[in-house]
């Protein structure tokens, strides 16, 4: 598998870009390679594919999909399953295909904007309009067409869209050149105005590539944790940790973590947008493949929760634990960061014997002190996953990729505290009188900057209301002190369990 993609990409390199004095439409590069250049059979493979994939439920509003780029024999199945938590019916008005460059680097991104994309199964409408208005309103786009000549990153999404849509959607194809995350930062705010639930966002990225299929199946899964925590920062400290694990033939664990990083600054300023899991293989899952060096592929969503739900309204002082729960969940919590410190692994909870409270639905922070001194506090404000489940994986993000800190040692587990803030759902207020200390958190969100503080915070350090914004605005969300005046305000309540440590 290794060989055969290196290839590929030693032929790429060696070939001359996409000739100017062609026609204006982009050919089709990565036909006869990734998937069948005959309509035909590709129409068949696209039938089978949808046909055998693992199908999300498609009750929610998707924003944006992950999806593989490799060869269709082996990551075909988990795009399809990508495409499939989209309804057929569709009514998106763009569809933002976005890759990083396998073949060139260059310090922005480049906009295919010069005619439509070819693929066997014909022409896929590019929307040149809104792809010249993104090219003249910010520098960050202007670089030459000629980056999606050999470029397979977009090409490969094309016929799902072709195939599975009822409708004809255009496309506005974006590869990213550069790793810079300032640069990268500038082109998720260009791309801000665009981010509407009338558009849809596709992230085309593949995995792990070349660990062991043992290893590729574990890195794989932290990194997707990574993007399913919904945080720029943790998903940059999680691709450097692995990094340096020295994982052996371990090259990237997300080829396209560019514009998978695009797409988490895009969503982390909106509370009601979730990542969640569709599907995950890798290649030596396919019989064309070997499980000694393979590439791994994530189907993700990123959706929209059901407003009816969000707006109900939930008084969470009804919310009850009793002790026995309350020490239960403390240790999923701690069992947690014990089992990855000492055994290297996830621990694994038997959700038999569990309160019902466990298995709902809700977000939560972990926060570990130690000498009542904060060392490591994240978390999510809402989640398809059950309560204990995110418990353990917060647990886990605090412990190791809060990036204020260092990872936990095994001499300070011993020391740490624990503490669980089970959350409400939030409320925009429009004055922050409504703000009551000690009993409201407050999430501030500008732009692509956001920021929270729990409820405990205010009262912990004797604030006022207006010093509770300000460091907020300041510290978490980078906005300066007055920066939540122009900003949205958001408050939401939280049921605080704490650690009896005897």
């Amino acid at each position: 598998m290794r060989k055969i993609l290196i290839v590929m990409i030693l032929i790429t390199g060696t070939m001359n870009v996409l000739s100017q004095n062609r026609s204006a439409d982009r050919e089709p590069y990565a036909a006869g390679r990734f998937y069948s250049a005959n309509k035909d059979t590709l129409t068949k493979d696209l039938a089978a594919l949808f046909s055998t994939c693992v199908k999300a439920p498609s009750d929610l509003k998707v924003r944006a999909i992950i999806s593989p780029h490799a060869g269709y024999i082996y990551s075909g199945k988990i795009a399809a399953s990508a495409f499939s938590a989209l309804s057929k019916n569709a009514d998106y008005k763009n569809i933002f295909i976005i890759g990083s460059s396998h073949v060139m680097a260059f310090d922005g991104a480049s906009i295919y904007n010069t005619g439509d994309y070819i693929t066997p199964l014909g022409k896929m409408k590019v929307n040149i309009e809104l792809a010249n208005k993104l090219k003249s309103s910010d520098k960050c786009f202007n670089f030459p067409v000629t980056a999606h000549g050999q470029e397979h990153s977009i090409e490969v999404q094309v016929p799902f869209i072709q195939y599975y849509f009822t409708h004809p959607i255009p496309i506005v194809p974006i590869i990213i050149g550069t790793d810079n995350t300032a640069t990268i930062k500038e082109i998720a705010a260009a791309l801000k105005p665009y981010f509407i639930p009338e558009n849809l966002f596709v992230i085309s990225s593949d995995f792990s590539h070349y660990p062991s299929y043992k290893s590729a199946q574990e890195n794989d899964k932290i990194t997707a944790d990574a993007i399913i925590a919904k945080n720029s920062n943790n998903f940059l400290m999680t691709l450097e940790k692995t990094s340096s694990k020295g994982i052996p033939g371990l090259v990237t664990s997300m080829c396209g973590w560019t514009s998978g990083l695009t797409l988490l600054y895009l969503a982390e300023g909106y509370p009601d947008l979730t990542f969640r899991k569709i599907s995950y293989c890798n290649s030596g899952d396919s019989p064309y493949g070997n499980k000694e060096e393979v590439v791994g592929y994530n189907a993700i969503e990123l959706v929209e929760e059901n407003k009816k739900v969000m707006d109900i309204k939930v008084n969470i002082d009804e919310l009850k634990f009793t002790k026995q729960e309350t020490e239960k969940l403390i240790s999923i919590a701690r069992n947690s960061i014990r089992s990855m410190l000492y055994d290297n692994k996830r621990l694994t909870v038997n959700q038999e014997n569990l309160p019902p409270v466990f298995k709902q639905n809700m977000g939560a922070f972990v926060t570990l002190k130690i000498d009542g001194n904060l060392r490591g506090c994240i978390g999510m404000f809402t989640s398809p996953d059950p309560l204990y489940q995110v418990v353990s994986q917060m647990a886990l993000a605090s412990a190791f990729e809060d990036t204020r800190f260092s990872p936990l040692t095994k001499a300070e587990f011993e020391k740490t505290e624990i503490e669980i803030s089970v959350l409400g759902p939030m409320k925009k207020i429009s004055s922050i009188n409504e703000i009551v200390l000690g009993k409201h958190g407050i999430y501030i969100k500008k732009d692509y900057r956001s920021g929270t503080m729990l409820p405990q915070v205010a009262t912990e350090n004797g604030w006022t209301v207006e010093q509770f914004l300000g460091y907020t605005a300041r510290d978490k969300a980078g906005l300066g002190w007055t920066g939540w005046k122009d900003a949205e305000i958001y408050i939401y309540e939280a049921k605080v369990l704490t650690e009896n440590k005897k």
